[in-house]
């Protein structure tokens, strides 16, 4: 009896000390489970954050490209069109220097010096109205789009039909000229590359978000076609200004079906 009880004893004693083994096991199976799971998903966010860097990296390179082609093209106008004029104004004012002149031929140079300022201070306008409209600046961007769309809509060659249903914030001034550019490259896109000749732009608010619908009825493209294919300056630029704006955008195409474009800041 004494060896049965024993023998049971040791029976119970190892099936005790095998179960505390087998949890042993598994509780170290489980925790390199969970440890090599968290590596790799700390891997896969690091690599996430990687490309977005990477991104990020992307879109802030190409805004300074297109601020240096900006700057090109500034100076270029600069040069071609107001210091080459002031030239000729000067030259023309050396000229009413000339002894013996006569009445005809000072009026013609007179002439010719007021024609010359008065498409030097054209010009001028046009530079700084490129730079920062002074309806945007004054008025804030309804104005700034609502005179932005009259001037298209002057031109006869598109119609583009302006709709706002926000009040916007006047001391955005920042974001709001970014979103003036974004329309900007869009309406420029839709005319000189889709060939549009209808344009609708409406913005909507809720709940604290602002959201433009931009539509065109232009050639359009084929939005898959263009995946993970690099993109144009253009668009490189309005997506670094919607990375200001802490925003999002979505582009949606088809060939001859134009374009439809969502944003939101």
């Amino acid at each position: 009896m004494e060896k049965e009880l024993l023998s049971q004893g040791n029976q119970t004693g190892m099936i005790i000390i095998t179960g505390i083994f087998l949890m042993f096991f598994m509780g170290i199976v489980l925790l390199l489970f969970f440890y090599f799971s968290k590596k790799k998903i700390i891997q896969k966010e690091l690599e996430k954050k990687e490309l977005e860097i990477e991104y990020q990296k992307g879109l802030i390179l190409a805004t300074l490209e297109v601020q240096e082609t900006e700057r090109k093209r500034i100076a270029q106008d600069l040069h071609d069109d107001i210091s080459s004029k002031l030239n000729i104004v000067s030259l023309n004012s050396h000229l009413l220097t000339t002894p013996d002149l006569t009445e005809e031929e000072v009026a013609d140079i007179t002439g010719n010096i007021i024609n010359l300022v008065s498409k030097t201070l054209s010009n001028s306008r046009r530079i700084a109205h490129d730079l920062l409209p002074p309806v945007l600046d004054k008025f804030g961007l309804d104005a700034g789009l609502e005179e932005l769309c009259f001037e298209l809509n002057s031109s006869k060659s598109v119609e583009v039909n302006y709709e706002n249903n926000v009040k916007f914030n006047d001391n955005d001034v920042n974001k709001h000229l970014h979103v003036f550019r974004i329309i900007q490259e869009l309406l420029n896109n839709s005319i000189k590359h889709g060939m549009a000749s209808a344009i609708s732009i409406v913005f909507n608010e809720r709940d604290g978000i602002t959201t433009c619908n931009y539509t065109d009825n232009g050639k359009g493209f084929n939005i898959e076609g263009i995946k993970g294919k690099k993109t144009g300056l253009g668009m490189k630029n309005i997506e670094s200004r919607i990375m200001f704006l802490e925003g999002s955008i979505k582009i949606d195409s088809a060939v001859n079906k134009g374009i439809n474009v969502v944003f939101n800041f």
